[in-house]
């Protein structure tokens, strides 16, 4: 195993904690800066290295520590209405690496994609409403906030991985 990779794929998964407690408290979903983190892990370390850091953050918030938006931890954060969201990371780090061939700008749009839909899909479980609502409610507000995270994270990952070469 690669130690650098393991060492950077640990201090983007604390990127990600960082990115997550920086939060603006609006209800169903806050706005937070944890998808420019997980954008950031991805586009700098590619999607295989990326994911272990999404991978990471999640497993830290699982057992337990307060990583998450509004420093909460723990499976019941997992499990909370926007708890899909979290999975979506995992998931949206996935397709990231699926097709990171296709282009940076691609495979983040996709992540975020896919992150939308894992979050919609699972809010509209937990709160017994229709899919329509669920991205009325958790994604369209939240269009052009995430439309810049994405557009930071595409020019910023590239310039930090070619300084990290």
């Amino acid at each position: 195993m690669n130690v650098r990779k393991m060492v950077l794929s640990a201090l983007f998964a604390s990127l990600i904690v960082l990115c997550a407690w920086i939060s603006i408290p609006i209800p169903p979903v806050a706005v937070t800066l944890q998808t420019f983190g997980v954008l950031m892990a991805l586009g700098v370390l590619g999607g295989n290295w990326g994911t272990v850091s999404i991978l990471i953050y999640l497993t830290m918030g699982l057992v337990g520590l307060p990583v998450f938006a509004g420093f909460r931890g723990g499976a019941g954060a997992l499990l909370d209405a926007t708890g899909g969201f979290l999975w979506g990371f995992m998931l949206g780090g996935l397709a990231y690496r699926l097709t990171e061939k296709l282009g940076k700008l691609p495979a983040f749009v996709l992540c975020q994609l896919t992150c939308y839909i894992c979050g919609c899909f699972w809010f509209s479980r937990w709160a017994n409403c229709g899919i329509g609502t669920a991205v009325l409610t958790c994604v369209v507000p939240w269009l052009i906030p995430d439309t810049v995270k994405l557009a930071l994270a595409w020019r910023l990952s590239g310039r930090i991985a070619r300084q990290l070469k």
